[in-house]
């Protein structure tokens, strides 16, 4: 594939940030998609494990996977969801909002690094032309 391909530049894009913010995230004992996961739930009403896997587009097994290993490690809690019973309501533990807090500071540091050879407003724009994208 071209160098100058979409896709390619992408996901090189992607590859790279991923090596500042995997190590950014290590003193915090988790990874990228914990890190997404504790971010959706930073919310003030609890969210379904449902509603919180529509909103990472991640299938309910996955989410399954990733709340047992952040319950594993004190970071959320699962309770029945106060408006279904039927349901679970996944909440940040104080914790989970700590951890949360931390690695936000040391995510945005990582985000900073990489978007650093691109002048002030040419990383605005960047992020501003990814977001209407996606």
């Amino acid at each position: 594939m071209s160098p100058r391909r979409l896709g390619y530049l992408l996901k090189h894009a992607g590859l790279r940030l991923g090596e500042l913010t995997g190590p950014a995230l290590e003193p915090y004992a988790i990874d990228g998609r914990e890190f997404a996961v504790l971010s959706v739930l930073r919310t003030r009403e609890p969210l379904s494990q449902l509603a919180a896997a529509q909103r990472l587009g991640i299938d309910r097994t996955t989410m399954v996977a990733l709340l047992d290993g952040l319950e594993r490690k004190r970071l959320v809690a699962r309770r029945p969801h106060p408006d279904d019973r039927r349901k679970n309501a996944v909440e940040l533990t104080g914790h989970g909002r700590e951890v949360l807090e931390s690695a936000t500071r040391a995510v945005e540091a990582a985000e900073e690094a990489f978007l650093a050879p691109l002048p002030g407003d040419d990383a605005r724009a960047l992020r501003d032309l990814l977001e209407r994208l996606v």
